[in-house]
């Protein structure tokens, strides 16, 4: 029974991992036979999907079907999972099937837990948080490693810090510094790099940075090139919102009187201990209530985003909010 479930955020990474099983799976000469994809607006996808799977391969490779973006792990009908529980045990074990989803699995639900019980591979696609950048740059290595590009530690973070959790953009860029280099055994220097990777999430942290320091002028130009660079709206509060967290626990850490940057680090869940030190200067001339207030602010901006507010005025909108907040004489 060869059941697949990807599941998370990261949609180019689960990409990648579906041709690959795809590929593994399927002979090309026989994948017009061979190979089923069914949308989640087909009518009983998930009962069509099935009934492919239990059919038999014909000729050569194996077959594979694949429910693309269902929600079988989110609300399953009693007849899908009565049909769930019948089926999966007895695939063929040349027959494949897939299921992805962006939602989290529901883990009470009877259909998931069934999954996770058969499943081959049941395995999430998160993205790595903004602020995370140990992270950020293992990733950053790892696919340098899988291309064939050379980095240096300070070109690594180079990269993370313009391409942030973008997976896709991060393999582009990461490609584009490939096919510039001659010489696979050579690392790349850094303003090889800077003139030829697109920076968008480190000026993310500028605008934060601007913002902390509560200098508007700043931070309004700051946006303004972002959404010049066509940065999602989204994203950049996703990383103001993961900059402001982190600055928040590091200084209710200052303000209990903690001064073991492991517990600091700890409990600010920064993975490098090494970075308490410089998120300590970076938080000295705010309050933890000034911290406070903005939290309620980028949560209201994320809200008005998703419910398709105008972005460019509600992001300038709360761009001032919050540096008003963070001015020096607010205390």
């Amino acid at each position: 029974m060869p059941v697949y479930v990807y599941w998370g955020e990261d949609d180019f990474a689960m990409e990648k991992a579906v041709a690959v099983l795809r590929d593994r799976v399927l002979d090309p000469l026989w994948t017009s036979f061979n190979y089923t994809s069914l949308p989640p607006d087909q009518h009983d996808a998930a009962i069509a999907g099935l009934n492919q799977a239990m059919t038999p391969a014909f000729g050569a490779g194996g077959r594979l079907v694949w429910l693309v973006n269902t929600t079988l792990c989110q609300n399953c009908p009693e007849n899908v999972l009565d049909e769930l529980t019948r089926t999966l045990p007895v695939i063929p074990e040349n027959s494949f099937l897939l299921l992805t989803s962006r939602n989290k699995p529901d883990e009470r639900l009877k259909s998931t837990k069934l999954l996770k019980k058969l499943a081959n591979e049941f395995r999430e696609f998160p993205l790595i948080p903004p602020w995370k950048t140990e992270l950020l740059v293992q990733s950053v290595n790892q696919v340098a490693q899988t291309v064939g590009v050379k980095l240096t530690p300070q070109t690594a973070e180079l990269i993370a810090e313009a391409v942030g959790n973008d997976t896709r953009l991060l393999y582009n860029e990461i490609e584009k510094l490939r096919l510039y280099s001659s010489d696979s055994r050579k690392s790349l220097d850094v303003d090889t790099v800077t003139q030829l990777v697109r920076n968008t999430t480190q000026n993310s942290l500028q605008l934060a940075a601007a913002i902390r320091m509560g200098d508007t002028a700043k931070a309004l130009t700051i946006l303004a090139g972002l959404i010049n660079a066509a940065e999602p709206g989204l994203r950049i509060v996703a990383t103001l919102i993961g900059q402001f967290r982190t600055w928040l626990l590091v200084r209710m850490a200052m303000e209990s009187g903690e001064r073991n940057p492991q517990a600091i680090a700890q409990a600010a869940e920064v993975t490098n201990p090494k970075r308490i030190y410089f998120l300590q200067q970076e938080v000295k001339s705010l309050s933890v209530q000034q911290l406070i207030s903005c939290l309620p602010l980028l949560l209201k901006l994320e809200v008005s985003l998703k419910q398709g507010s105008e972005e460019i005025s509600v992001l300038q909108t709360k761009v001032i909010e919050l540096c008003q907040v963070c001015q020096p004489n607010r205390h």
